[in-house]
């Protein structure tokens, strides 16, 4: 048994329940024997014969507290016996692209449609295995909030705070943020293993996102969009005037109504092979199906790989031998041995 090693080091952080476990049985016995004082005559107590054997009490105390202490043993997953084991790991390298713009305020999805994606991203990242993840958020301008990383908590902190303040200048510019992406989160020297997952209502303010497309087509990426919003009548924007009113945007005096534009990201997925577009409309969607079918099956490259060693888990002994001791605790009596035979 060679190279011991504790594979759950925050679980010796609960050893400090044993000693607030001893106190327990000594204020328990204090407490019993002043019960038992308040009964008998003073000066008779000593005298009388008590059934109850104190050296078993104790024992059976002892008996707990080593039950407990080859329990936390075991939550620390002591193990032994290391053998050298090669992982690989491979992925690929997914962009999120979001659309922040003010048209994404439309509640046509509920609570609107920035928030339910935002909420399908979250569920999405929970599929991921292995995969570098960036994230990119546009309206009339594009921002990098996050670069490609492993680092899945720091994605969802930046996911977290993505608003449609988030990109200051108004509009919708698609193409521009496509082509951020292949000039400052891909690498330019692969020519694969990239995709795009570009959430959006589609409408574009003459950012040429059909070309952006054909340029992603040509970097080795793939494009796979999600249209949220009606894509028939449309819906107005909301906003929470000064004096805390829901009101609705205007232009020219006249109520901005918001569409989704299936046919335009039809276009630019089929602009790049393999590319894929969704169209969730008012509906709802399983993003972290959509990863698991159209990008975790999906050829992956190699990353890296290490050398571990990975160590023969031996908890299991250490509960046994816990669940021996509260065996024997139960089991054993706590009277006198005189007082059972009598």
């Amino acid at each position: 048994m060679a190279g011991i090693k504790l594979q759950n080091l925050q679980m010796l952080y609960l050893l400090w329940a044993v000693p607030v476990l001893m106190l327990i049985y000594a204020y328990a016995w204090q407490k019993r024997r002043n019960a038992l004082q308040i009964f008998i005559e003073a000066g008779v107590f000593e005298r009388i014969k008590i059934s109850v054997s104190y050296a078993k009490r104790v024992w059976k105390a002892i008996l707990v507290m080593l039950a407990a202490l080859f329990i936390i043993s075991g939550m620390t997953r002591p193990g032994w016996n290391p053998k050298a084991e090669t992982v690989e790991r491979k992925g690929r390298d997914v962009v999120f692209l979001l659309d922040v713009s003010k048209s994404m305020l439309a509640e046509d999805l509920l609570p609107n449609r920035l928030e339910r994606a935002k909420l399908a991203i979250l569920d999405c990242v929970e599929q991921l295995q292995g995969d570098r993840v960036a994230l990119v958020v546009f309206a009339g301008s594009s921002a990098v909030k996050c670069p490609l990383t492993l680092d899945y908590g720091f994605f969802r902190f930046m996911l977290e705070d993505i608003s449609t303040d988030s990109i200051s200048r108004g509009g919708t510019m698609i193409g521009d943020a496509v082509r951020r992406i292949l000039k400052e989160v891909f690498d330019t020297r692969e020519k694969e293993f990239k995709d795009i997952i570009l959430i959006t209502d589609g409408e574009d303010h003459d950012s040429f996102p059909i070309e952006a497309a054909e340029k992603a087509a040509e970097a080795g990426a793939r494009i796979i969009a999600i249209g949220l919003g009606d894509e028939n009548d449309g819906k107005r924007i909301p906003y929470t005037d000064q004096n805390g009113r829901k009101t609705f945007f205007k232009y020219k005096g006249q109520e901005v109504w918001t569409k989704l534009d299936a046919d335009m990201l039809r276009k630019m997925v089929n602009a790049t092979p393999g590319g894929k577009y969704l169209n969730v409309s008012t509906g709802t969607i399983d993003l972290g199906d959509v990863y698991m079918r159209l990008v975790a099956s999906a050829e992956k490259k190699r990353l890296e790989s290490e050398t571990i060693k990975r160590y023969e888990e031996k908890f299991q002994i250490f509960l046994t031998i816990a669940l021996f001791f509260l065996f024997i605790e139960m089991m054993m009596n706590e009277r006198k041995q005189d007082m059972v035979n009598k």
